[in-house]
């Protein structure tokens, strides 16, 4: 399984959720690489495009699999590669599982909102990122979130998002088990479209989480481990 994470953090926001709702539900091999520009992962000037990102995400994940049947989660902006790599190499990828997914056709993106806790600590990112704003979404976000800011290569990541759309002719298509997970109140990405997404994927699950936003790994957990799990058993009968 290879497990992407978001734009501006690393290996370590995503190893931290996924960890905790797949702990117990699979035995798998769980791959959490640092997208390029970001953690350790360090990029060159050639690297200029989302194109150029796709393109070493396939071949890396060729390299760590050795070309075997493997799963791939995205949440976020490694949602959209995972889509890509899915749609680009389809014959090794079991199963695709798609995370409040950063999509070109984002719109309708609701005004942020807090559902639980005061909104009155953390810095501003976090209260920007998280509508379950406890103490215990506070340590999560201090422990595995912000640590990451001070990695990202940020030239790089500037040089990328100046052509972040990945070159009409990918057709994000992919016939494999899929589950597409949004939050209700995302107001990074949205929700609409990820509804989208339903109609390009013959074998997709849905669900849109009410008290859910970007930050829904880390929200709920037992919701997405439930939907994981679900997902997990398709991919199952489908091999």
């Amino acid at each position: 399984m290879l497990v992407l994470h978001g734009a501006g953090v690393d290996h370590r926001e995503a190893e931290a959720c996924f960890e905790q709702v797949l702990d117990g539900v699979a035995v798998l091999r769980r791959i959490y690489p640092d997208l390029p520009g970001m953690g350790r992962t360090i990029v060159s000037e050639a690297l200029r495009s989302a194109d150029d990102v796709l393109d070493t995400l396939l071949a890396f994940a060729n390299e760590v699999t050795a070309g075997s049947r493997h799963l791939l989660i995205g949440h976020s902006a490694g949602a959209y590669y995972a889509q890509a790599m899915a749609a680009r190499r389809s014959a090794p990828v079991a199963g695709l599982a798609l995370v409040c997914p950063l999509l070109p056709g984002v719109r309708n993106v609701p005004a942020h909102r807090v559902v639980a806790g005061s909104g009155e600590f953390g810095d501003d990112v976090f209260r920007s990122y998280f509508v379950i704003q406890t103490p215990e979404m506070l340590e999560r976000y201090e422990r595995y979130v912000a640590p990451a800011a001070p990695l990202v290569d940020q030239a790089a990541l500037e040089r990328i998002g100046e052509r972040w759309a990945l070159t009409p002719g990918h057709s994000h298509v992919y016939a494999g088990p899929t589950i597409i997970v949004a939050g209700r109140l995302d107001s990074t990405v949205g929700y609409a479209a990820a509804i989208d997404l339903l109609g390009q994927y013959p074998h997709a699950s849905l669900a849109v989480v009410d008290d859910a936003g970007h930050a829904l790994p880390h929200e709920q957990p037992e919701l997405l481990r439930a939907l994981l799990a679900e997902w997990l058993a398709r991919v199952a009968r489908s091999d």
